[in-house]
Order: C-alpha cells, then structure tokens, then sequence
C-alpha cells in the first residue's frame, strides 16, 4: 500500500481529460498472489465485476488487449473470431512492458505506451460498475463500463470462458 496518496496515474489522467468520474480504490499489493480473484476480494467488488486485462497478439491485427472477468480465463479462438485473426495467442511476459508500459499485475489500456484495439468480455456491459487495473500494482479504477467503452472503443463479445479446473 502506499505511505501517502498515490500519485496520479497515467490511466487516471486519461479518464480525468474525458471528464469521467471514477473512484481510485487501492488494495495491498501481494507479489506472491497477483490474482485477479485475489485482487477482486481486496477491492470487496465481486469478481465478474473486476476485470483483468490481457496483452494478445493476433496474425492478421498484431498486438491487442483483451479485458475479461477476473474469475475466467481467455478464449484465444473466440478473441480471434471477434478482432479478425485467423489465430491469437498471449504475448509472453517478458514483451507486455516493453508492448504497453506496465508491469503484470498493473496493465490497462488505459493510456498504454501504444493505442493497442481493446476487447472486452460481453459480461462488461451488464455490469453497472466495473472495476480496471489503474496502471500500477495496487490500485484499481471503478467506472462505469460504458464510459470505459466510450475512452478505449472496444467491441464487447464472449471471449471468455469460465476456468477449466
């Protein structure tokens, strides 16, 4: 957690210059447990209301976000059918900071090093608040979905899928 208020992300600053009204809600970073579940639980949101953001690159769009619940997990074919790939796959650890500026456990597409197409899971819309990675480790953004869909203009669709055991 931080000593003092946490300085402005870049994320949040986005949103500020869009007059969009959200609520910054911090939470103890645990480098041992970066679950979005874990995360879902210390924001005290439900977890199909905290999504998790994931970098993707595709054969025929290159490099993509993907934003899904955080208790599911990608559907690689779904994501793309829906962003016009033949085939997608995660970006390996190692690329997503040099691809988007943050570190795992803290990417957004808000305000990423590069605009990067955005998808979102069709259960984003539903949701009357959602909550997104605020840019750093320990800090989410609650907003509503509709104004994170107006700011990153992702198409929502079924690209999730609940968690195979």
């Amino acid at each position: 957690m931080f000593d003092r208020p946490p300085p402005k992300t870049n994320a949040a600053r986005l949103l500020d210059r869009q007059g969009i009204h959200y609520e910054l809600r911090l939470y103890d970073f645990d480098p041992d447990d970066i679950s979005a579940e874990s995360v879902a639980r210390k924001v005290k949101m439900p977890p199909e209301q905290v999504f998790k953001t994931l970098v993707a690159r595709g054969d025929r769009t290159g490099v993509l976000f993907a934003i899904i619940p955080a208790n599911t997990e990608l559907d690689l074919k779904a994501l793309a059918q829906i962003s016009g790939n033949r085939r997608v796959e995660l970006v390996p650890l190692k690329e997503v900071q040099p691809l988007t500026g943050y570190v795992r456990g803290g990417v957004t597409a808000l305000a990423a090093k590069k605009s990067y197409p955005v998808f979102a899971d069709e259960t984003f819309e539903v949701c009357d608040v959602v909550a997104v990675s605020a840019g750093v480790r320990g800090a989410q953004l609650v907003l509503n979905p509709s104004d994170y869909v107006k700011v990153t203009g992702a198409p929502c669709g079924p690209i999730a899928r609940d968690k195979v055991p």
